[in-house]
């Protein structure tokens, strides 16, 4: 297991959440890969989606139900801030990981965490545990409690 996929594990050990991390043979980086992969609804796969200020000095990351895009106007006021995607040099400096890969625990430094609300409509969500094809699930509530993440009305209408 590498590196980042341990920092998941013991994260998730830390905050006493039982997680399994499971290594699939293909890739998880999109939510329809991972849906395809974990054997679940789209709307089941977390994508963990990283913004910035315009600065980049500050990063933001978004837990987004698999099947909803994020309004970033609805972003840009939960976060307080002008928001734009942040670049992956940046995203891989701070978190620890790389676009496709970016888990909701384990990060290098702490983060903003927001969570799309639709989440909480499935009894279990998959997520990505720090790398493109390894991945856990979770009961929502549980893991956006752990995660600190402010559950929050995040999708186009």
């Amino acid at each position: 297991m590498g590196s980042s996929l341990n920092r998941v594990k013991q994260a998730a050990a830390d905050l006493d959440l039982d997680i399994e991390i499971i290594e699939m043979p293909d890739s998880t980086r999109t939510a329809v890969e991972a849906a395809e992969a974990c054997n679940c609804e789209v709307g089941q796969i977390v994508k963990s989606l990283v913004f910035s200020n315009k600065t980049q000095d500050t990063l933001f990351l978004f837990l987004v139900a698999g099947n909803n895009q994020v309004d970033m106007v609805k972003a840009a006021t939960v976060a307080g801030q002008l928001l734009e995607r942040a670049d992956p040099t940046v995203v891989r400096k701070e978190t620890g990981f790389a676009i496709g890969g970016v888990s909701p625990l384990g990060h290098k430094k702490p983060i903003a965490t927001f969570a799309d609300q639709d989440l909480l409509s499935h009894s279990l969500i998959w997520a990505a545990a720090g790398s493109p094809k390894g991945v856990f699930s979770s009961d929502p509530r549980v893991l956006l409690e752990k995660s600190q993440a402010k559950v929050c009305d995040l999708k186009l209408p």
